[in-house]
């Protein structure tokens, strides 16, 4: 897909996240002179050519409260990986689940999810909930607890409009 002038434009606006407001690609096309139709049909043929690969929130769960954030490992079979992490997933507990190749000999783990909590104890309680529900009682597993944060943002590409250098706000929703 060839970027018009006004494609970088809209990408430029979207990338540090969408007004937090009812209609935030009203407000968007607004700034760009298009209308609400015409960004959501722009940004629409972006993602379908590739140029945009997603578009999602990006959640900062520290600044809401959780701040015992972990992430599980399990060493699954190859074979019940789909299985196991469709039955994760259906845990709401459970913010993100995917599958990572073995490192071996010292990495056995190939599926990793992360659960978010208020405080490390409920946190070791939904593992063991987990654990229960899905079948993994005697499944090897880590579970790695977070200590630093690094980057909680979408994506950021140089595009027309952006100044070298300078840090864009803390991001709400972005592209990733």
């Amino acid at each position: 897909m060839d970027l018009t002038a006004v494609d970088r434009r809209l990408l430029d606006e979207i990338q540090d996240g969408l007004p937090l407001v009812h209609r935030p690609y009203a407000v968007i096309g607004g700034r760009i002179g298009l209308d609400e139709t015409e960004v959501v049909a722009r940004l629409q043929g972006m993602m379908e050519s590739g140029v945009i690969k997603r578009l999602g929130v990006v959640v900062r769960h520290h600044e809401l409260g959780y701040r015992a954030n972990a992430m599980t490992v399990w060493d699954i079979a190859d074979e019940e990986v789909q299985g196991v992490a469709a039955r994760l997933l259906r845990n709401p507990a459970v913010t993100l689940c995917y599958r990572r190749p073995r490192r071996l000999p010292d990495w056995p783990y190939n599926l990793f999810c992360m659960i978010h909590g208020r405080h490390r104890d409920e946190v070791l309680a939904q593992i063991e909930a987990l654990k229960e529900n899905c079948d993994l009682r005697e499944c090897r597993h880590a579970v790695l607890f977070s200590k630093r944060r690094f980057k909680q943002c979408g994506a950021h590409y140089p595009l027309a409009g952006r100044t070298a250098g300078v840090s864009p706000a803390p991001a709400h929703a972005a592209p990733g």
